[in-house]
Parts: structure tokens; sequence; C-alpha cells
């Protein structure tokens, strides 16, 4: 089985309207598809934003939800079952592109953080939900070892499974 990404990711909203206007609208992801809603059948909206080829993020409408926000890759100060989703954009210049546009359009964001393999910007939907959108500058994906090192793995006391694939890592490099 070779996984492409993302099919779908389901959020949920109390504002399909508002979530339309943010994703469709402000952020520039087709709106693909959209079910539910049907009397006699699934009584729910559930719209399909495309993120990438074979790739959504999706939302389901109820209205009885509350919204809250929750700082992307922060402790809550309650339970939580989600932290953020990251989109990926192709450039540097995208992503200071779509930050400018956030800015313009009064959605609070963040500077350009340096992770060191990807730059980030973070900001909420209008449901509260914590977004980032991210490029990378090491694309640490698919099959290229180059990647695959100390660099990436920035754990400085990462837990045993990582530590082996680290010390896996190191005995290839010390091998070739």
């Amino acid at each position: 089985m070779n996984f492409r990404g993302i099919n779908h990711l389901a959020l949920v909203t109390n504002d399909m309207e508002g979530t339309v206007r943010f994703y469709r609208d402000l952020l520039g992801m087709p709106l693909v598809a959209a079910v539910g809603n049907n009397k006699g059948g699934y009584p729910f909206r559930h719209y399909f934003f495309e993120t990438g080829p074979n790739n959504c993020i999706a939302f389901f409408e109820w209205p009885e939800i509350q919204v809250f926000n929750k700082p992307a890759g922060m402790p809550a100060n309650g339970p939580v079952q989600f932290d953020h989703v990251s989109f990926d954009v192709e450039t540097p210049e995208e992503l200071f592109e779509l930050r400018e546009k956030l800015e313009t359009d009064g959605v609070e964001v963040t500077d350009v953080v340096d992770h060191k393999f990807i730059h980030s910007v973070y900001f909420h939907d209008n449901n509260g939900i914590a977004l980032e959108v991210s490029v990378w500058i090491n694309n640490v994906t698919g099959n290229d070892p180059q990647y695959h090192n100390r660099y990436v793995f920035q754990d400085e006391d990462p837990v045993p499974a990582l530590a082996e694939q680290i010390n896996q890592l190191e005995l290839a490099d010390v091998v070739d």
C-alpha cells in the first residue's frame, strides 16, 4: 500500500457559509464536493475543499457545536483531540503572499516561523480551528535519505523508537 497524502481531514463547523468564504474565497481552495443536508437522508452538510491532488479538508456542519480558539502547537486549557492542520504551499513566495493576504483581510497571523526544514505561518479559521501553512525548505518526505538525519530529528530526548531510527541512520552514514 502506498499512501499519497490525506484523502480528507474531517472537521466540524457551526457556520458552513463562513467556512466556505474562508476556505474557498480567502484561502483559494476549490469547493469540490458537497453532500448531506437531505431530508430523509444524511441530515448534516459535509463539504470538501481541495488542498491538492487527491487531498481535501472537509467540514461537517453541526449547528449546535461550540467553537473555541486553541493556539497551534501550544497546550490546551481543557480537553482536546485535535491540534492543527498544516497546508503545504510550493514556494516561500507563496507563503509570504498568503500571509499578506490573511493580514490584509483582518485575519490574525504569525510572522514566518523557521522550523529548520519548513517555514510556517499560523492562524485560525472562522471556526477557531488552528491552521498552519508551510513550505518545505528541505523536503523530508519521500525516499531521499539525504534529509533523514539528525538535522530533521531535533528531539533532544527522543522516544526509543526514534532513537533506534537515528542510530540506524548514523550507522548507515558510517558505512557510506
